[in-house]
């Protein structure tokens, strides 16, 4: 019986399709697998997919086309930028190092399953060479060889191999003669104890894929936070900014101050007095100075977590100070008892934990697996052509084999060491997933305790501000009238300074903890405008 090998002979084609292939098209073929798995991924876990992209405005050029003056030029570019808090979120998510960072850690944990998914997929290999050569007695040789191959692991543990050999000899000069020979082979193996089974063979492609799983947690934490964490950040600029202000409002009064005491120098106003005042005119415009000096310096260190030139002049919105002020403290809407119910359910990075946990069991059984006796079952065919042509095969030449190849468990001491490291390990998860359950208990009264702390905080200082609002006016008007001496209003001034900076730290402060705390529970919501005045901005 013969077989036609045109079907064979027709894999020459592979070789010339991939040489066509140009690394822009892997490329693409990389992004398409990866983010076709972090779409599923995404919807498995949040039951939905919001879309993903790693790609920059680098992205679409050649690496020889970006110089390091190109960025260097961009840093220096200056410009205004202005923003709210709203279109900082926006532009931190775009611009943000540390934000594609992340993007592009989520992408590599997918590109890994993408590699493990290749290990048992149909995977093909082509090898070829031609050579010409004179021989001795004056004849030219050529020779000529391909080799193609597929080959695929099971997830049961075992593989196959098809591969086909062509080899063609030819004589140029002298007897014209030509030989061509081809060779198909098939070879199977299959374990049947030791590495036999999907747990087991197939534990790297089960990795990657939780793999996968923990980094979209990872990175919807991360974006909870780093959102979070833009928002207090803008809050403390504003902060500093109000407290630039009042330590200027503070250094004109101290001027106004000493103008009224030079003038009444003449008849009332003693030189101690005087001097006094100047000493207290020249610390308040030393503290403005210096607020000015930190608050630049803090507009420069947001520039650098936003992803914007620091050359660049960046404006904020002074209203969004003003818009947490009028909210004042929104209460919190979950008990101690709630956040730590709701935390064991939506803390993202808590259920990666106990994921992580369930993987160190699971490798105590694949080093197990590894101290059984290895038997293997081996099948193998083999069919060779006829005549001198590559495409001419007959079945009746076709040659098979079955057999079992055994190795014993003689000697597995490193096998032996593995198995009990991993118990070892699973042992240490055991008390890493209970410290972990303990830590955030922990943290969730941390944290509650912080928001009652602020919110008193903020009440006290408040009326703080209110006493040494009527303090300074009172020890004014007590100081004109001669009946109270200025140290006295110079000691209001600075207490009324110091007030009502610290009000719109208690502020921030309680805003700050109030959402850290849904974050570490894992019930933030920052998809929604302007969520951190929101009175419950969760889940």
């Amino acid at each position: 019986m013969r077989m036609n090998g045109k079907l064979f002979s027709s894999w020459l084609l592979v070789p010339l399709l991939v040489v066509g292939c140009s690394a822009g098209h892997h490329e693409k073929k990389a992004d398409a697998q990866v983010y076709q798995i972090l779409k599923k991924a995404e919807k498995h876990v949040f039951g939905k997919s919001k879309g993903f992209s790693i790609d920059t405005k680098y992205s679409g050029k050649k690496p020889s086309e970006i110089k390091a003056a190109q960025l260097l030029a961009e840093s220096q570019s200056g410009g205004v930028l202005t923003l709210n808090i709203d279109q900082a979120l926006s532009y931190a998510a775009i611009n943000s190092r540390e934000y594609q960072s992340e993007k592009e850690s989520l992408y590599l944990a997918a590109l890994s399953l993408t590699g493990a998914r290749n290990n048992f997929g149909p995977n093909f290999s082509s090898t070829a060479s031609a050579r010409v050569r004179d021989q001795p007695n004056g004849d030219t040789r050529g020779t000529a060889n391909l080799n193609q191959r597929v080959s695929q692991n099971f997830l049961s543990g075992g593989n196959y191999s098809l591969s086909l050999a062509n080899d063609l000899l030819r004589y140029f000069s002298g007897d014209p003669r030509k030989s061509a020979g081809s060779v198909i082979s098939l070879n199977i193996l299959q374990p049947l104890l030791r590495g036999a089974g999907r747990k087991v063979a197939a534990e790297q492609f089960t990795q990657a894929n939780r793999n996968v799983i923990y980094a979209i947690r990872d990175y919807h934490h991360f974006q909870n936070t780093f959102s979070k964490d833009i928002v207090i950040q803008y809050l403390r600029l504003m902060q500093q900014k109000e407290s630039v202000s009042n330590q200027y409002k503070n250094y004109i009064s101290r001027q106004k101050n000493t103008e009224y005491l030079r003038a009444r120098s003449v008849d009332r106003a003693s030189p101690q007095e005087v001097s006094d005042s100047e000493q207290g005119e020249l610390q308040a415009k030393n503290s403005w100075i210096n607020a000015k000096s930190r608050y630049q310096t803090s507009l420069d260190n947001f520039k650098l977590t936003l992803g914007a030139p620091t050359s660049v002049k960046l404006n904020l919105n002074d209203s969004e100070l003003e818009k947490l002020v009028k909210a004042g403290l929104q209460p919190l809407s979950v008990s101690q008892r709630q956040a730590f119910s709701l935390a064991l359910k939506n803390r993202l990075p808590l259920i990666n934990d106990i994921d992580r946990f369930d993987d160190s069991k699971r490798q105590v059984v694949i080093a197990a697996n590894q101290l059984k006796a290895q038997v293997n079952l081996l099948a193998s065919a083999t069919l060779n052509n006829t005549g001198d042509s590559f495409e001419k095969f007959d079945l009746d030449n076709l040659s098979s084999q079955v057999g079992v190849e055994l190795n014993l468990p003689i000697n597995r001491i490193n096998e032996r060491n593995n198995y009990r490291r991993s118990l070892i390990r699973f042992q240490s998860s055991i008390r890493s997933l209970s410290r972990t359950y303990d830590s955030l208990n922990n943290l969730i009264i941390r944290r509650i305790r912080e928001v009652q702390q602020f919110k008193q905080n903020y009440d006290i200082q408040r009326n703080a501000v209110k006493l040494a609002e009527k303090r300074v006016e009172g020890n004014r008007l007590r100081f004109q009238a001669g009946t109270v001496i200025f140290r006295r209003l110079s000691e209001s001034q600075d207490a009324l300074i110091s007030a009502q900076n610290a009000v719109t730290a208690a502020l921030i402060d309680y805003q700050n903890a109030r959402l850290q705390l849904y974050t570490d529970i894992g019930i933030l919501d920052p998809n929604a405008s302007n969520y951190w005045l929101d009175r419950n901005p969760t889940r």
